[in-house]
């Protein structure tokens, strides 16, 4: 029997920046375990130059990359999703679409670099922090034992990786 192949969906409002590296990192850390699909509530309709910029850095791909709705995960022809994170504060206050296969989802806010305003270096070094923030988390996901993990202890681990910890913390 093959080894299950996870679909997962990153979203953020404008699917521009920090969804589109998610997407990148988890086909390229997943070593073909996991799908990576991107999208917005309101897609900009453009991939951020520096976007490309920071993937081609990094030695991606980065002719297939596109800004697209959340709209086309949400409809009868969409994949199935195994889990899906929104990567920004804002999204987290829209009505998501139901998604098919009622994935399991956390929250992994994270800073927009594309609301940096500066010179080149400036915004190109927000960027690359905001890479390597999302590297981190995506290589933490990726090496999750999935299938040892009952379902409370697999959220739990999902909310931690995004700093949203859903344990209480007691301080004596």
């Amino acid at each position: 029997m093959a080894d299950k192949i996870y679909n997962v969906l990153f979203l953020c409002t404008s699917n521009s920046a920090r969804s589109l590296i998610a997407e990148k990192l988890i086909q390229r850390l997943g070593q073909g375990r996991f799908r990576g699909f991107s999208a917005g509530s309101e897609p900009s309709g453009e991939v951020h130059p520096m976007t490309i910029e920071v993937l081609e850095h990094n030695n991606f791909i980065t002719e297939d990359l596109r800004s697209k709705s959340w709209e086309e995960f949400s409809g009868d022809e969409a994949p199935e999703m195994d889990f899906v994170f929104t990567v920004c504060n804002d999204i987290i206050r829209k009505q998501e679409p139901e998604w098919k296969g009622k994935p399991m989802s956390a929250h992994w806010g994270i800073e927009d670099p594309a609301q940096v305003e500066g010179d080149h270096l400036t915004v190109k070094t927000e960027f690359h922090k905001i890479y390597r923030e999302l590297h981190s988390r995506v290589s933490i996901f990726v090496n999750l034992p999935l299938t040892s993990l009952n379902t409370l202890k697999l959220q739990e681990e999902l909310d931690a990786i995004g700093g949203n910890s859903t344990q209480s913390e007691e301080v004596a």
